[in-house]
């Protein structure tokens, strides 16, 4: 019978997730003691500034911040509160931050040496749990080095993903201070550095302000019972998990891997509706309950007073949808049936009946490509002349009316074919591009407004007056567009790679947009208005203002 996390580790769910629940609450006690002690001498949070109320709902978060409905079902329905806390379900208040965009990550450097082994490991893996928390509530990522590794190489990304990663990581011999520091000089100035390590090392470094050392303390007949933990001049002697369950941790036996990522879910209800905004229309198109419906949303103009639903219109094809495009009043789509591509039109008809109907072969739509592109949103479909232009596998291609299909050039380097992205197109940009951003690997332009960056973390941006402004970030994310907001300022549209927290990113301020964060599939921005759009659950798309963070709509069954 699966072991059901206590109330007490409410604050580290969403970390101990990545541990069975048995390994989790045995590492409670360690864990919460660890926690203090850091919390006593650096703050968490401390280069948020000043509070700015709350920014919607998180799946974790302090017990105070729960919503009173969660207290009520745990005096209700305790069984079902367990099961939703153990899960990562229940709902906290978000609190927002004003928040400078410059804030360094959180970087663990891992002795893994001999002086290590046992019971320093679970000192770490715990330490690693609460650093984590700490990365999560700077709005930053945590990064981990393995002392005598390579300085610069670092494991990243969910704990599932890095703790098996760091526990594979054993060093034969223990590293030295010269260690540190080449790992050291590595980093940023922002950047918030801490060593885990023995005493024998602590003692030979300069500065112990973050430098976690343990050893054993007290022993049972069964090994290990308590470790002496140092964290700067602060000492305390914490327990450690029973043997059996410690050996089961060390062995990795206790962790949960994360699920493969290869294969992509199908299109349809379980695999997510994948709503998009395809051309500069207020309309947002999604896939339905099969690769052959089509969803179109007209949103409306306006921001209205509280959310609304919205009309949902259905098309049904007579193949799966591979790309579609409001033009002008019509709504055109291109569906594959048999080798065929051929148009559909709500509207005015476009030209004599037939036309526009091309050969998958000389478009290279074979069956391997159609099933990845079914499990991606809708590609835009634009009016390139008399033609019809549509992005697939990294090339542009034009439909003309009498169905002939001719190669207008590669898809520029900051959109990817498998997944395009209208706002990192430079072809589809209306105005003249700076010098700086016409070779820049990465680019983003929204409105009039475009931003690029040499690294993907740093990005100038400049508007059509000639303003400029440089945006960074820390984080593991990626930019799904940018907006300006309506004091003209403008912000980028970030996606985290690993959880999609979703954040605007300005230069002299961070939000987090936590109802458009997590979901099925990613959110998506409009190329040109402050739009954003996301699906929290399968067939559920909310939509609202990517300045804002606030919800206008709500789309789908649960409206």
């Amino acid at each position: 019978m699966t072991t059901p996390l206590p109330a007490a580790l409410a604050p580290w769910a969403a970390g101990l997730s990545a541990l069975t629940p048995e390994l989790a609450t045995a590492l409670g006690p360690l864990l919460r003691r660890l926690d203090a002690l850091a919390g006593e001498r650096e703050p968490a949070t401390d280069d948020h500034g000043t509070p700015d109320g709350h920014g919607g709902l998180a799946r974790s978060g302090r017990p105070d911040q729960l919503l009173p409905s969660e207290w009520l079902l745990a005096d209700e329905y305790p069984d079902e509160f367990l099961r939703r806390l153990v899960d990562g379900e229940l709902l906290h208040l978000a609190p927002e931050f004003r928040t400078p965009a410059g804030r360094g990550r959180v970087v663990v450097l891992a002795d893994t040496g001999p002086a290590q082994a046992g019971a320093g490991r679970l000192v770490q893996l715990a330490a690693l749990l609460v650093l984590h928390r700490r990365a999560a509530a700077r709005g930053t990522e945590l990064l981990v080095g393995i002392l005598g590794d390579r300085p610069g190489h670092w494991l990243d990304g969910d704990l599932a993903e890095l703790l098996p990663h760091w526990l594979d990581a054993r060093r034969r011999t223990d590293p030295t201070p010269e260690d540190v520091r080449r790992a050291c000089g590595t980093l940023d100035a922002a950047d918030q550095a801490w060593v885990l390590t023995s005493p024998r090392l602590a003692d030979r470094l300069p500065s112990r302000r973050r430098v976690l050392a343990s050893e054993e303390a007290r022993w049972t007949a069964a090994g290990a019972g308590s470790v002496t933990v140092r964290l700067g001049e602060a000492r305390a002697e914490l327990p450690l998990p029973a043997t059996d369950i410690a050996v089961r941790a060390l062995r990795g036996a206790e962790f949960r891997r994360s699920a493969p990522t290869a294969a992509a879910p199908p299109a349809g209800p379980t695999g997510g509706a994948h709503p998009v905004f395809t051309t500069a229309a207020r309309t947002l198109l999604a896939r339905g309950a099969n690769a052959a419906t089509l969803l179109a949303v007209n949103l409306p103009s306006g921001a209205p007073e509280r959310v609304t639903p919205v009309r949902t219109r259905r098309h049904e094809l007579n193949g799966p949808v591979v790309a579609a495009g409001r033009l002008g009043r019509r709504l055109v789509a291109l569906s594959v049936q048999g080798d065929r591509l051929v148009p559909y039109i709500s509207g005015r008809p476009l030209g004599e009946p037939g036309q526009y109907t091309a050969d998958r072969v000389a478009l290279g739509l074979h069956q391997a490509l159609l099933d990845t592109l079914l499990t991606g949103p809708v590609l835009p479909l634009l009016r390139a002349g008399d033609g019809l232009a549509l992005p697939l596998d990294g090339r542009w291609w034009r439909i003309a009316p009498d169905g002939s299909v001719h190669d207008d050039g590669p898809v520029a380097p900051s959109a990817d074919g498998a997944r395009y992205h209208r706002s990192r197109d430079p072809r589809a940009f209306d105005h003249p591009l700076s010098p700086g951003a016409q070779d820049a690997p990465h680019l983003v332009h929204g409105g009039t407004a475009v931003a690029w960056s040499a690294d993907g973390k740093a990005w100038e941006v400049r508007t059509p007056a000639g303003d400029r402004s440089l945006i960074t970030f820390r984080e593991d994310a990626e930019v799904i567009g940018l907006v300006r907001h309506d004091d003209g300022r403008p912000a980028l549209i970030t996606c985290s790679r690993s959880a999609r927290v979703v954040r605007s990113v300005r230069a002299d301020a961070v939000r987090t947009f936590s109802r458009f964060s997590g979901g099925v599939t990613p959110a998506t921005v409009h190329p040109g208005l402050s739009l954003i759009a996301a699906e929290p659950h399968p067939g559920r798309i909310v939509v609202g203002d990517a300045g804002s963070g606030r919800i206008h709509h709500l789309i789908g069954s649960e409206q």
